[in-house]
């Protein structure tokens, strides 16, 4: 568990947080010029705040009240920059080497094989910096951090230097990480996508304070909470993946709903984190007839949320989940919307992207 209480004045902004993050990946999500890189830089020790108090399980890295201010190198962490700041005369073996002559003698640390492995490392380890590319110098950089024995990891928008292919190569490897490391991850984005499909905890910010936080799927689907903007809301949902079909679909269930999706590398059992953007769903009063949509899911709405434009964020309680719709004020009238009102989400198969599907675990296959 990591407890983190900061507060710090600059000329024009105050950050003043406070928030708990369980194991797993924990997200600090919000638009640019929220706090966040100031904020993991309080939790690295390169930014020393007014007042504060950060712990990670009984290693107390600061507390102003006691005087308590561990300087960087002594704070026992891992840090992935949006650069992979790897050493260019060194090779990436050496690189890793690097990482673990840090760790302290006798510190559970994760063991070199393992680290090759889960990031897959093996054809790289003879390289040099300047042979990779941008996605591999990251996971070079994620495998020296994880053989420092750190006792948490931070990760400061190490994506946001990379093309989408990059970033959707590189995106398993984290998830790995979230699910097969017991190093707590604490993870800078302002990407709705990467949140949706790493996150365990997300906790939002928004001009230096917390909005909210809790699991991704909770506070992802709250349309009261938009760190990321209106165009950035979209719901997580959690599905299984039933049967890869000839006609290059794959079928979902989804709490007891089919969910089509274009054809998904999983295999059969995996659970899958899935994000619905919100302007890709469709609202209808009556199951629609005679479309061309695959996907439609009954549910009753939850909240109806407006503002000063024509928008309007409509949440809408599934068995799959709860899902976000953005449509006009003047479609919320016309359907005579309110809530508690049965409700069908139309999801075109194709408007979910590849970015927004994510790895979670394998589960035996049911029937």
């Amino acid at each position: 568990m990591l407890e983190v209480t900061v507060k710090h004045s600059f000329k024009g902004f105050t950050l003043d947080t406070a928030f708990k993050a369980p194991a797993g990946v924990t997200v600090l999500f919000g638009r640019s010029g929220s706090g966040k890189t100031t904020l993991v830089n309080a939790v690295a020790g390169l930014l020393m705040p007014d007042q504060g108090r950060i712990v990670a399980d009984d290693w107390v890295l600061l507390d102003t009240a006691k005087g308590i201010r561990l300087r960087p190198h002594k704070r026992r962490l891992g840090y992935v920059f949006q650069e992979g700041r790897l050493f260019p005369h060194l090779t990436v073996r050496q690189n890793l080497a690097y990482g673990a002559w840090f760790a302290p003698k006798g510190a559970p640390r994760e063991d070199l094989p393992r680290v090759v492995d889960m990031l897959g490392l093996g054809a790289l380890l003879d390289r040099r910096p300047t042979a990779l590319s941008g996605g591999e110098k990251q996971r070079v950089a994620i495998g020296r951090a994880l053989l420092s024995a750190p006792r948490l990891i931070l990760a400061d928008e190490p994506l946001a230097a990379l093309d989408e292919a990059r970033k959707a190569e590189i995106l398993p490897y984290f998830e790995r990480l979230r699910d097969e490391v017991s190093v707590p991850i604490l993870y800078v984005s302002h990407s709705a996508s990467e949140v949706a499909r790493l996150a365990t905890t997300v906790v939002a910010l928004d001009a230096g304070r917390v909005v909210v936080q809790g699991p991704a799927a909770e506070v992802l689907g709250d349309p009261a909470v938009r760190p990321g903007g209106t165009r950035e809301m979209g719901a997580v949902l959690m599905a299984r993946v039933l049967q890869h079909h000839e006609d290059g679909l794959t079928e979902l269930d989804a709490g007891g709903l089919p969910l089509f999706l274009p054809r998904v590398r999983a295999a059969c059992g995996t659970v899958l984190r899935i994000r619905i953007a919100a302007h890709d769903v469709i609202l209808s009063r009556a199951r629609p007839e005679g479309l061309s949509a695959l996907n439609m899911l009954a549910g009753t709405v939850a909240a109806i949320r407006t503002g000063d434009g024509p928008g309007a964020l409509v949440a809408l309680d599934t068995k799959a989940g709860r899902i976000l719709a953005r449509i006009t004020r003047r479609s919320v009238a016309a359907l005579g919307l309110a809530e508690g009102q049965t409700c069908y989400a139309v999801v075109k198969s194709v408007a979910v992207a590849p970015e927004d599907i994510g790895g979670t675990h394998t589960m035996p296959a049911q029937g």
